[in-house]
Formats: structure tokens, sequence, C-alpha cells
């Protein structure tokens, strides 16, 4: 039986397996920010009560204006959605009985929106650096390119410069740049395409605000791109789509930098720790810059034992068998907080010096 095909809802990982759920559970196969929301969630939650007895912003108002003003893009620029997922099942029919390209490992969404459209996708395996001769021969006969830029789930950051070859390139043969910024809170503004898109209307980018403000239970996220794009989109999209709750805790969300500092430095920090720790092992981390990592077991034909020891010790990883490129070979792990990152350092050296060292 097949696992499941997104990271969260550890519970389903157990059941596919048969396995019984340990009273204690830590969840690494889910990318949220462990620091939890910014303060001012819980301090004014009270007052968000009187926001469910009215209609939302058609348009998501007030996280609209307020995602514009952050990136310094016309509000036009910008559309709402319910969380990243919908702004990308909405982006699919945009392309239907097209041809897409789609660089793996990557987020599963693309080819699942894509799929009832009858879109036929060029697959390019590239775990690590970017094959760009590849990318720009396939992107001349193609209408739309995805790039998850950082990667999920490997974390490599495609160079900036790359990017704006493949969008200058794709711009010249008409074929359209989905960019996946979702992570990119986890780095820093200066590396996102949003500043440039004034020279390139072929290119769409979309954020989530599910990562790093650590509110997926809201489901907030959004594009930018040329005016005219975000009408189409927004054509193909339900008034009210977004929920007064969210948009208003979204907008305030982005005034939070003291936060997104704090926050960077710490997946900074556990990230690097638990890289040290894996390569002691002689396990191969592929260089990340978000608030993941990506590793390989020294024989990754035990990679499946390995995954069910640590489950069975209520440490979840993400397993990557739908990931084509890593073919459930490597393991993906979500940064926590201190004391659960050490938890899980401490099953993994039970696993390892049982394991590895006969």
């Amino acid at each position: 039986m097949s696992l499941p095909n997104h990271g969260a809802n550890a519970h389903h990982v157990y059941e596919r397996l048969g396995m019984k759920i340990p009273e204690m559970v830590i969840d690494f196969s889910e990318n949220v920010n462990p620091l939890g929301p910014p303060a001012f969630v819980n301090e004014r939650w009270s007052t968000y009560a009187e926001l469910i007895t009215k209609y939302p912003d058609p348009h998501g108002g007030p996280f609209l204006s307020a995602a514009g003003q952050y990136h310094q893009v016309d509000v036009n620029q910008v559309i709402v959605g319910n969380g990243a997922a919908e702004i990308f099942a909405s982006l699919a029919k945009r392309y239907e009985n097209k041809r897409a390209v789609l660089i793996h490992p990557t987020f599963s969404e693309y080819a699942a929106t894509l799929a009832p459209y009858h879109v036929y996708i060029k697959e390019i395996i590239a775990p690590q650096a970017l094959p760009l001769d590849e990318v720009l021969d396939e992107v001349e006969f193609a209408e739309v390119i995805y790039i998850c830029r950082p990667n999920n789930p490997t974390g490599y950051l495609i160079p900036l410069e790359e990017i704006l070859q493949i969008a200058e390139y794709a711009r010249r043969y008409k074929c359209e740049v989905i960019l996946d910024e979702a992570f990119l809170d986890f780095i820093d503004e200066s590396e996102s395409f949003i500043p440039y898109l004034k020279d390139f209307p072929n290119v769409i980018v979309v954020r989530s605000m599910t990562k790093m403000y650590a509110i997926p239970g809201l489901r907030l996220g959004y594009a930018i791109a040329d005016e005219q794009i975000i009408q189409e989109i927004r054509s193909r999209m339900p008034h009210w789509n977004s929920n007064a709750i969210a948009t208003t805790i979204g907008a305030d969300c982005l005034k939070e930098e003291e936060y997104r500092i704090q926050t960077i430095t710490f997946a900074k920090e556990m990230r690097e720790q638990i890289t040290v720790f894996l390569e002691r092992w002689n396990c191969t981390v592929l260089p990340s810059q978000t608030n993941f990592i990506c590793f390989q077991l020294p024989n990754p034909a035990r990679s499946k034992g390995f995954f069910e020891y640590l489950l069975a010790k209520g440490c979840v990883l993400r397993h990557t068998e739908n990931f084509k490129g890593l073919d459930g070979k490597w393991f993906r792990v979500g940064m926590k907080e201190k004391l659960q990152m050490e938890q899980l350092q401490k099953e993994m050296t039970a696993w390892f010096e049982e394991n590895l060292s006969s």
C-alpha cells in the first residue's frame, strides 16, 4: 500500500502501515515554523470572534493590500488564495491540453492539479543543481514551466541568475514560468523574483503564509504576477475564497520583521546541527537553505527499516516514495524545537549504533 503523498497528518502514515500510533508523536514530516505563530495571534485571539458574523472581503482584504504593500507591487497584481494549493489548482486550467515542464523531485501538487486538464508533462530529473541547458531546450516547446525555489523536498536554492536566464528564455518562446516561493521567507526577500516581475509578464510568483507564520489551519497563500494574468486567475476563483480571520491575521503577520529574523536564525542553527550529526554517521545530506533538510542513509537499501523503526519510536520523517528522483531512498526532516531535534538524534543514534556499526 502506498504511503500518503504529503507530509503532516502523521496518523495516515501509521494507518497505511498498520502500525499502532505511539503515545507521543513528533511530526518531522511537515515544514511549519516550529516557533509557532507570532505572539500577537494568541494575544488578540478573542478580538477575532466578531469577524465570523460578517462576510469577508471578496478578494481577500485586508491581506490583499498588505501583501501588495509588503512586496511594493500594485494591489491589482496580487491574488489571495485559500492556501497556495488553491492558487495552483486555479492556475492549472490555464494550461489545458498544453505542454508543461516539471523539474523533479518537486512539490506533488503541480502534477496533481495539471492531471485533470490533459496537460502533457515533460519531466526533468535534477535532485541538486539544475541542468540549465536541458531546461532551456524544453522551455522552447512548452507553455509553462514550474520551478520550486527553494526546492521542496531538497531545500536546494537555484541561483537567482539562472532563474532570470530561464525567465528571459521563456519570455522569448511565450512560455510562462510558475515560480513557487513558498519557503523563500526562510532565506531572505533579496532572493525573491518579485522585484523583477515588471520586466517579466510571463512569470507568476506563488507564496505561502503557512510555513513561516505557522498558520496552516487558516489556509492563506497568494500570487503576484502581471495584472492581466491575475484577472484571469480571479475569474476562475469563487468569491469569499479566503476567510476573514485568515486575512486579518495574515495582514498583521507581514509586519513581523523581528519574528522572521528570529525564525531564520533558529532554522539555520537547527539545520546545521542535524547536518553535522547525520554526516558523522556517513549519511549524505543535500545542501538546504530553508527549514528542512533531505538526507540519505549510507546504505539506502535499509531505508524502509529505518523509517519504520523511527515511526515506532514516535518520530515521523517525510518519506520520499512519491518524489521522482528520490524514489524512497531519501528522507526529509522538518526543523523542530531544540528538545524535539535532540529526541530525533537520540532515536537515530540508537538505530545507527545497532545497524551501522557492524
